[in-house]
């Protein structure tokens, strides 16, 4: 965990948050300044800086973080519908919270 991560921070309850789904690889919340009706993010435990910072063993955290958000699609009632996720990567590509998360976001008319 970084000290001065938001995500990091939300994750061990030092800001509050109400977690949709958590296990021992990672949580899912909504996003405070939603893009669409659904969006969620889906954040690791393990605090990794981007996509970029991956290593070889991150592989089954990115894997379980793509899944979990086939799940909730169906919980928020969004996958028929259909839905997009996605990671910024880095500045240039939008990221803005150095912390890996994958933003599942739907559920427009």
């Amino acid at each position: 965990m970084e000290k001065d991560c938001i995500f990091c921070k939300i994750i061990n309850g030092e800001i509050p948050s109400d977690f949709l789904y958590k296990n021992d690889t990672l949580v899912v919340f909504k996003d405070i300044n939603p893009q669409a009706p659904v969006h969620l993010l889906i954040v690791p435990l393990k605090h990794i800086r981007s996509i970029n910072d991956l290593m070889q063993e991150d592989k089954e955290i990115v894997s379980e973080m793509i899944m979990t958000a086939g799940e909730m699609a169906k919980k928020e009632n969004i996958a028929e519908s259909g839905y997009r996720l996605f990671f910024n990567v880095e500045k240039g590509g939008g990221q803005e919270v150095f912390h890996l998360h994958l933003h599942l976001v739907g559920g427009w008319k």
